[in-house]
């Protein structure tokens, strides 16, 4: 069974720090690039950042580039996303993607069940 759990979400202040976490079981982590997409309330899903599946390419949003960072640990299998210089309009469902072509598989897609994190004085 394929999933993935994020952590790491909550409450924080304008200005303050948080680490997501997100850690897949079920498939082969090193087949795939992972990503992060975030969901505010009454807006539709945007993308945050992606990580390939070496770690050698880093892609950011925008309004996230230069406080953002997206990292991968291959003993851990674990994505982290460091969110610094945090704004109230960071305030959003936090969602983990992994997607990958796999040999022999064809393309897979697999989307963590989110988490909440707020930004507010």
């Amino acid at each position: 069974e394929v999933q993935l759990v994020e952590s790491g979400g909550g409450l924080v202040q304008p200005g303050q720090s948080l680490r997501l976490s997100c850690s897949p079981s079920g498939f082969r982590f090193v087949d795939y690039s992972m990503n992060c997409a975030r969901q505010a309330p009454r807006k539709g899903l945007e993308w945050v950042s992606g990580i390939s599946w070496n770690g050698a390419s880093l892609y950011y949003a925008d309004f996230v580039k230069g406080r953002f960072t997206v990292s991968r640990d291959y003993d851990k299998m674990t994505v982290y996303l460091q969110m610094n210089s945090l704004k109230p309009e960071d305030t959003a469902v936090y969602y983990c993607n992994a997607e990958g072509e796999p040999s022999g598989l064809g393309y897979r897609n697999y989307w963590g069940q989110g988490i909440q994190v707020t930004v507010s004085s």
